[in-house]
């Protein structure tokens, strides 16, 4: 794999890491939670890392083979999205919401539950399932001297090393601005909340209208 080909790949991996989404919106949810944003992050890049498995062992093969697969995936997804978007919006955290009450959403559950919501969010999203089945193999050669295999794996850790920096850096700064101003705080969690709704309910109308 060529040095040009990785940096055609992260231009365009930047760029989508970048836009706001699922993925931001729990990240940002899991910085006004009052723990570490540690386990959210290591929980979302887990899920890609699943992703990276999934297609170096054939996920793309298969889904090609089982188009009715996609559509599985995907509504699993986007009910996952939904259902975590109205936890959010039930119950709002804010930087040191108490555990248990209706403000500390994320700060009340263990490191280990955030780790495990973070990859859902990312294992399920549907997204980040087409990115690694459409985007990641067009920067895939078979001419260039190495498997096929190797190559998605590579581009497969780059992302994950993208998200890594992106969803810390928003995890943190949606802390360190609204860290103490919980009114701002708690409708930003809302907002997370809602758009994890929006975009569970936008890919589940497409996919079954489709």
């Amino acid at each position: 794999m060529t040095l040009s080909l990785v940096a055609a790949f992260l231009a365009v991996d930047v760029l989508l890491v970048l836009t706001p989404g699922a993925d931001w919106a729990y990240a940002i949810a899991a910085g006004l939670g009052g723990r570490p944003v540690l386990p959210a992050v290591a929980g979302l890049v887990t899920g890609y890392a699943g992703y990276t498995l999934l297609v170096v062992a054939g996920l793309a093969v298969l889904v090609a083979r089982t188009p009715g697969l996609l559509t599985v995936l995907t509504v699993l997804g986007a009910v996952y999205l939904l259902w975590l978007g109205y936890s959010v919006l039930a119950r709002p955290s804010v930087p040191g919401g108490p555990a248990g009450s209706d403000t500390g959403a994320v700060a009340a559950r263990s490191p280990w539950r955030v780790f495990a919501r973070g990859a859902g969010v990312s294992g399920l999203n549907p997204k980040g399932l087409l990115l690694y089945l459409a985007l990641l193999p067009q920067f895939a050669h078979p001419d260039l001297g190495w498997p096929v295999a190797a190559q998605i794996g590579l581009l497969g850790v780059l992302h994950m090393s993208d998200c890594a920096v992106v969803y810390s850096a928003v995890a943190v700064l949606a802390r360190l601005l609204l860290g103490t101003r919980a009114t701002a705080a708690r409708a930003l969690a809302r907002v997370s909340g809602a758009v994890m709704i929006t975009v569970g309910a936008a890919l589940l109308i497409e996919r079954l209208a489709g």
